[in-house]
């Protein structure tokens, strides 16, 4: 049986903000079944993640495109490939079976055709699919990572998220908030930052849109310095913040959102701080921390299901909405994980 798979691309490279008219729809008609022989999957597409890291993929050149399987260089119209979950229509490979939920690779599409590369069986364990993508997917998996591998919280010590309502910051100020730490966040929107304070226990919140000095702002709300730095937007903010850090304090940068499509803004932190201060910044990718997954998905399934962490999820629905839904990340529309619902269960 054949059908016809509707799926997004990219008319041409995309070397400044996106914009929804830089995508266009195109079709394909794929197999439901598989020839003899195959080891492929296909998979009927559920929830698909909308991140930003993807519009470095769709640049002309970009450094993060040499050094990631999941960054490699997306061409115009072929299939962009995305984190997601899905269920499996038909297999030739016997570790997944029809009907089996999976979570890993598939695609902006109605279906994806996988051979296994970066896929698993997906338990749902009683909770949402979506919850899969975002607070049990690579999303959660940065926020764990990062703040409990690299930063390594002591009780007490004072911590920094920038874009706190996004998809990993929000969750990094849980994680920090019911470690015990101090936390304050800054998102751009006077709701963003109610939300902050009033649903998810920062003990503060800032419009950084409203300061006229992000490193005013930040002594104003660490009189006693920065401990951890949760970095999501790079430039101006990084800047501020090493400028107020504490001595060994500690920095995870998992994003530059700012930067990825204005050249123009560029980090350039005090060097003499980070010397003196002897302050430690390290980047890091999801992937570099997939044995910690196990741990990360039991802590966390523990605290959602006790109610002391909220999931902020920003659903869409329809394949259509993949466009709108990714453009609208450079302009701080969504609140929490971005998703889109390709298709009903």
């Amino acid at each position: 049986m054949e059908v016809t798979n509707k799926y997004v691309a990219i008319k041409a490279q995309v070397d400044g903000a996106p914009e929804e008219s830089d995508f266009e729809f195109k079709t394909e008609l794929i197999s439901l079944t598989v020839k003899p022989g195959s080891k492929d999957i296909i998979i009927k597409n559920l929830y698909v993640s909308i991140d930003p890291y993807q519009v470095n993929r769709m640049k002309t050149l970009s450094d993060s495109q040499k050094t990631s399987e999941f960054a490699v260089g997306i061409k115009p119209g072929e299939v962009i490939d995305a984190y997601g979950v899905g269920k499996v229509v038909a297999s030739g490979n016997q570790e997944f079976e029809k009907g089996d939920y999976v979570v890993g690779l598939i695609s902006w599409g109605e279906y994806s055709i996988s051979k296994g590369v970066i896929l698993s069986k997906l338990d749902p364990m009683g909770l949402p699919l979506s919850y899969h993508v975002g607070l049990l997917g690579l999303s959660g998996l940065t926020a764990y990572a990062g703040l409990f591998e690299i930063c390594k919280p002591k009780k007490g010590e004072k911590v920094f998220v920038s874009a706190a309502s996004g998809s990993v910051g929000n969750l990094v100020g849980q994680y920090a908030k019911l470690f015990g730490c101090y936390v304050v966040g800054c998102a751009g929107s006077p709701k963003k930052v109610k939300l902050l304070k009033e649903k998810l226990g920062f003990d503060e919140a800032f419009n950084y849109k409203e300061e006229t000095d992000l490193n005013l702002a930040l002594q104003r709300y660490f009189p006693e310095g920065i401990d951890i730095y949760f970095d999501n937007v790079g430039a101006g903010m990084l800047e501020a913040a090493i400028l107020n850090m504490n001595l060994k304090g500690r920095v995870a940068v998992c994003g530059v959102i700012s930067e990825y499509t204005d050249t123009g803004k560029r980090a350039a932190p005090d060097m003499l701080n980070i010397i003196y201060k002897r302050i430690s910044i390290q980047g890091f990718l999801a992937g570099d921390y997939m044995s910690l997954f196990p741990e990360f998905a039991s802590m966390t399934i523990d605290h959602v299901r006790t109610g002391k962490m909220h999931v902020l999820e920003d659903v869409s629905i329809g394949l259509e909405t993949v466009p709108s839904a990714f453009v609208g990340l450079f302009h701080g529309y969504n609140v929490g994980k971005r998703i889109v619902q390709v298709s009903e269960d």
